[in-house]
């Protein structure tokens, strides 16, 4: 016991980084599996907006990438320093840490449980995805839990085998997650191409309101897209963000009130009605309906209406 105030700095950082490492790996864990729980079991009503881009599936990702190699790595330096030197189980930030993680980790599961209790007793449905999830937050934090329980015991000082084993299983497990994410994010690539076509959705929403502006001010529709060029209100026409030449969207009068605007896409984003449920990805913004397209080149026409948009002189 006479060790426990020798506590160097590098016992300090190595447990202080160890104990955040496991904090971060277990939310980013938690967070991907809620995400890919909520794409696997979305009810078919849904109808809100999701991120395409997947933000929060990333995010976890790359965190558990980063973030939970070095939580082995941490571990695996503070047990082999226990082998080598027994005194240091008694080490206070040691201990300090131990029990404040068996602390959050135990209330997290007592909370856990009232969550579920109340949710049955308010006749709450108690769908899949919620259920999956309490089963998730107990898998993942109920398994901390067991294994600092353990670490408080010096099972894993004396038996380096077993440890070994676990950060194994573990680590197997994260991977897994890992690979699963992908399935619903897509590649880098993918997540490229999806981004350039909503610069090119944007682009094309800024053209369909200068075209209609231009037709408030003239009464008319601009013959090309040269004529939407003014330097006074700071109008430019957007070009296509994967054109190296600097390629204009193609624009095409129609009638004298509608038009037609193209760009060519990567991908194919068309919203299908919805008979059962599926990934949460396959959903789009509502405000989106009137630019969903396909891959390869889409026409949208559009038709100006002379009632709500009057030219400015008759406005007044």
């Amino acid at each position: 016991m006479e060790h426990t105030s020798t506590t160097g700095p590098k016992d300090f950082f190595l447990w202080v980084a160890a104990t955040v490492a496991l904090y971060v790996s277990v939310v980013s864990l938690l967070a991907l599996w809620f995400e890919l729980i909520d794409r696997v079991f979305v009810a078919p009503s849904f109808s809100g907006y999701v991120d395409p881009y997947s933000t929060g599936i990333r995010i976890a990702v790359a965190s558990l990438i980063v973030i939970f190699p070095l939580y082995v790595y941490f571990m695996r330096l503070l047990h082999t320093d226990i082998r080598l030197h027994h005194e240091k189980k008694e080490l206070w930030v040691r201990r300090w840490l131990l029990v404040a993680s068996l602390f959050i980790a135990g209330l997290t599961l007592v909370i856990d449980l009232i969550v579920l209790i109340n949710a049955f007793l308010g006749g709450e449905e108690l769908t899949a995805a919620f259920v999956l999830k309490i089963l998730a937050v107990f898998v993942v934090v109920g398994g901390s839990f067991l294994y600092y329980v353990h670490e408080v015991k010096g099972t894993w000082e004396r038996s380096e085998g077993l440890s070994k084993g676990i950060a194994a299983g573990v680590a197997a497990v994260v991977l897994a997650s890992v690979a699963a994410a992908f399935m619903f994010i897509g590649s880098p690539a993918t997540q490229r191409m999806m981004r350039y076509d909503a610069q090119k959705v944007s682009d094309l929403q800024s053209m369909q309101y200068q075209i209609t502006d231009f037709y408030q001010q003239k009464e008319r529709l601009p013959l090309s897209l040269d004529e939407l060029k003014d330097p006074l209100r700071g109008n430019v026409v957007p070009v296509d963000p994967q054109e190296a030449d600097g390629f204009v969207y193609e624009y095409r009068p129609v009638t004298p009130l509608s038009f037609m605007i193209c760009a060519t896409f990567n991908l194919e984003n068309i919203q299908e009605k919805v008979t059962s449920p599926r990934p949460v990805d396959m959903y789009v913004d509502p405000a989106m309906e009137y630019w969903q397209h396909k891959s390869g080149e889409t026409c949208f026409v559009r038709e100006v209406d002379p009632e709500k948009f009057p030219p400015y002189e008759k406005a007044r």
